[in-house]
């Protein structure tokens, strides 16, 4: 542990420093900071025992919980990535990812033992619960077992599967380094201090449950408050009855939050900075939110950057409205005309493209991705921002086709790759359209086989055999042709423009 970088000595330091302080609450669980260390340190020794180190990849489905944090820190103490996946995921999609990210090892916890026992069937690989009767107690040793090297900056930490404008989702590699640098910036523009309370409420398969704020707050000694899912009544509760001070939720979370009947007469006073991410949060969310004495900090970032590229911790009065603000420290940005490649000065608009050491160091398994993502050392993020005379950033869109449904990013490509395997359908388009709760739903435009009798409900049970629920279009349209260009590509602005009109006659309908 001679590297400063590493995050796994983060933890040992600060038990070494604060031993009683209290790490985590899980649901009323409390572990303090020694015993935190004293079993990661424990799980590091047994996985390094057993021959596993830099290079190898232990992947967990699981809520979130101490366990998995014990897990996550195990593996960084040992030089293990730790790739969490989403328990959101049909069985099919999460078999896919475990078998493409090659893990030494599969954890998971009792609540998701039959969704693994069915995704890893037919692939060769040891599945084991979490826990001090699971893998803390015993790892099977490799039969090639040798003796890891030590832990380095550049070794992966964290590999988080992301989808882009591609049909498959891509394993993004964060290094200790990454997370370093990312964690260290986060902490110079929105500090964290040892007497927070930090209400973690993101699942711990997104980057943004790691890496802002929960490893910053283990960093420097605050406790973590950890949710395995998110209920808004039981939210409110805890943040009076937690005194939470910390916390970063989507713009869909604090919307439902809002919603929510005790909402009036909810005790916030004791939030004192409240992080807002994941897409753009709507003017009338952030002025409710202000209304109630918690003004929400806005911010832009993308798994990719490590995420944290933009924040807006200060309002500022002749902001627009969307404004996600200024680069965080250590964070390069730049505007870049998307049809000539240059890059734009002043006031503008382009693709919004960032560099510096929180970048990722590439896909997992992927170079020809990873190539395609970079523009020499500027990382394309794929979003048209605007950039104003005071050197704020406002998103205006994606240039890439993804939309983000309650703060889940959805890739069109891979629902119209399950879609158009239904044996009467001859081509599909997704698009995103505007919803006041979830940000954007997806809509479906299907073309059927000629001669074909084909239903929207059949389709919409095909769709939710194969895909997670986040991904299951809100609705599915049978049109005779997709619209296309004279280059045979899908009109998809003529598309999005439908979708629109459609998802506001029904919110009309429904009034």
């Amino acid at each position: 542990m001679s590297d400063a970088h590493t995050v796994g000595r983060w933890l040992v330091d600060r038990a070494a420093r604060s031993p009683r302080r209290i790490a985590i609450d899980d649901r009323g669980l409390t572990l303090d900071y020694a015993t935190l260390a004293r079993r990661a340190r424990s799980l590091a020794a047994l996985l390094r025992g057993a021959g596993l180190g830099p290079g190898d990849r232990i992947v967990t489905v699981a809520s979130s919980s101490a366990d998995h944090v014990v897990a996550f820190f195990g593996c960084a103490l040992a030089g293990v990535a730790f790739v969490p996946l989403s328990w959101r995921l049909t069985a099919r999609e999460v078999g896919r990812l475990i078998e493409r990210a090659e893990p030494a090892l599969v954890l998971t916890d009792d609540a998701h033992a039959a969704l693994v026992a069915e995704a890893s069937r037919e692939l060769a690989v040891p599945v084991l619960v979490l826990g001090s009767s699971g893998v803390e107690s015993h790892v099977p040793a490799r039969p090639d077992a040798v003796e890891p090297r030590e832990v380095r900056d550049d070794d992966p930490l964290l590999v988080v599967y992301t989808s882009g404008s591609e049909a498959e989702p891509k394993g993004a590699v964060l290094t200790h380094e990454n997370c370093f640098w990312n964690n260290l910036a986060l902490g110079q523009a929105l500090p964290i201090r040892e007497d927070d309370v930090v209400l973690a409420m993101l699942p711990q398969f997104h980057v943004a449950a790691w890496n802002v704020q929960p490893l910053l707050a283990w960093w420097v000694g605050a406790t973590v408050v950890l949710e395995s899912s998110f209920q808004p009544t039981r939210v409110l509760r805890l943040i009076e009855e937690r005194a939470v001070t910390c916390t970063m939720g989507v713009p869909t979370q604090y919307r439902l939050l809002a919603d929510e009947p005790g909402w009036r007469d909810a005790d916030l006073l004791s939030l004192r900075l409240a992080v807002v991410g994941g897409a753009p949060a709507p003017a009338d969310l952030l002025a409710e939110w202000a209304a109630k004495g918690v003004p929400l900090t806005p911010g832009y970032g993308l798994t990719e950057a490590g995420p944290n590229v933009l924040c807006a911790p200060r309002r500022e009065p002749d902001a627009e409205p969307g404004t996600a603000g200024r680069p965080y420290p250590h964070v390069g940005v730049r505007l870049v005309d998307p049809d000539t490649g240059l890059e734009l000065d002043g006031e503008a608009a382009g693709e919004l493209q960032v560099r510096g050491p929180s970048v990722f160091a590439g896909y997992l398994h992927d170079a020809e991705a990873t190539a395609r993502a970079m523009d020499g050392e500027w990382l394309r993020t794929g979003d048209l921002a605007a950039r104003d005379a005071r050197g704020r950033y406002r998103i205006v869109s994606r240039l890439k086709d993804i939309y983000i449904s309650g703060g889940e990013n959805v890739a069109p490509a891979e629902v119209e790759l399950v879609l158009e395997t239904h044996p009467l359908v001859s081509g599909a388009a997704v698009v995103g359209a505007p919803d006041p709760v979830w940000g954007e739903r997806g809509v479906a435009f299907v073309q059927p086989r000629a001669g074909a009798a084909l239903g929207v409900d059949e389709v919409m049970a095909h769709a939710r055999a194969a895909l997670a629920g986040f991904k299951v279009p809100a609705r599915i349209v049978i049109v005779e042709q997709l619209p296309r260009t004279g280059s045979q590509k899908v009109r998809r602005g003529a598309l999005r423009a439908r979708a629109a009109e459609l998802m506001k006659e029904a919110a009309d309908e429904r009034l």
